[in-house]
C-alpha cells in the first residue's frame, strides 16, 4: 500500500511499536490492547485481514495521551505520515463522533462499535473475583443499566454503534467477550495482560 512514496506493510507488531512511541500510560495501552482484541475477533468472524484490523484497534488512540483535546485528529496525521492507507486512517478518524466523519467501511463501523464496549467489558471483568471466567452477556447488560458503574462509558454510543454495525446487542457483547477472553490467553503467553 503506497502513500506519498511510502509503502507500509500493515503488521500488528509494527503497530504495537508505533503505539509505544506515543503512549506511556499503562491503562491506555491496555485499552488499546482490548480494542485490538475485539477488532481481531470481528476480523476473524467477518473474514477480514486480522493484521490490519488488529493494527487499527491498537492505533485508534495513538494521540490521546499527548493530545486529548485534538484526538483523534493528531493521530490521523501521524498515521498518514507513517503511510497507513486512507481507509485505515478514516476508520480511526470516524471513531470519534465529534469529527463528523461518516463511517463508510465495515472496519470503521466495527472500530466505532468495539471501542466503548471493550472498555466496558474490561471494567466488568475487573470487579469480578473470577475475572473473565464465566462472564456472561446478561452480567454485562445488567452493569450497562447501572449508571453508577463505569460512568465514563457512553451507553448510548454502545447501543447506537451496534445498530450501525447491524448486529444485535446481545450477539455484539458476546463477540467482544469471546474476543477478549481469547486474546487474554494469547497475551499472557508473551507476558502481557488486558487486566493485570
Amino acid at each position: 500500500m503506497k502513500r506519498g512514496g511510502i509503502k507500509v506493510e500493515i503488521k500488528r507488531e509494527k503497530a504495537f511499536e508505533l503505539l509505544k512511541e506515543y503512549v506511556e500510560s499503562h491503562s491506555l495501552i491496555k485499552h488499546c490492547l482490548a480494542v485490538e482484541a475485539s477488532m481481531m475477533g470481528y476480523a476473524k468472524k467477518l473474514g477480514e485481514d486480522v493484521e490490519t484490523w488488529a493494527s487499527c484497534g491498537l492505533l485508534h488512540d495513538i494521540d490521546f495521551e499527548k493530545h486529548p483535546e485534538e484526538h483523534p485528529l493528531v493521530g490521523v496525521e501521524i498515521l498518514r505520515e507513517k503511510g497507513y492507507p486512507e481507509d485505515f486512517v478514516m476508520a480511526v478518524k470516524g471513531h470519534g463522533d465529534h469529527t463528523n466523519t461518516p463511517r463508510e467501511t465495515i472496519m470503521a463501523k466495527t472500530l466505532y462499535a468495539v471501542d466503548e464496549l471493550s472498555g466496558f467489558v474490561i471494567a466488568c471483568v475487573l470487579v469480578r473475583p473470577n475475572r473473565f471466567e464465566g462472564l456472561k452477556v446478561k452480567s454485562v447488560k445488567k452493569k450497562l443499566k447501572d449508571k453508577a458503574f463505569a460512568k465514563a462509558i457512553n451507553r448510548d454510543q454502545i447501543k447506537k454503534s451496534a445498530e450501525e454495525l447491524g448486529v444485535d446487542l446481545t450477539e455484539h457483547i458476546q463477540t467482544v467477550i469471546d474476543s477478549l477472553v481469547q486474546r487474554e490467553k494469547e497475551l499472557k503467553e508473551v507476558g502481557l495482560s488486558l487486566i493485570d
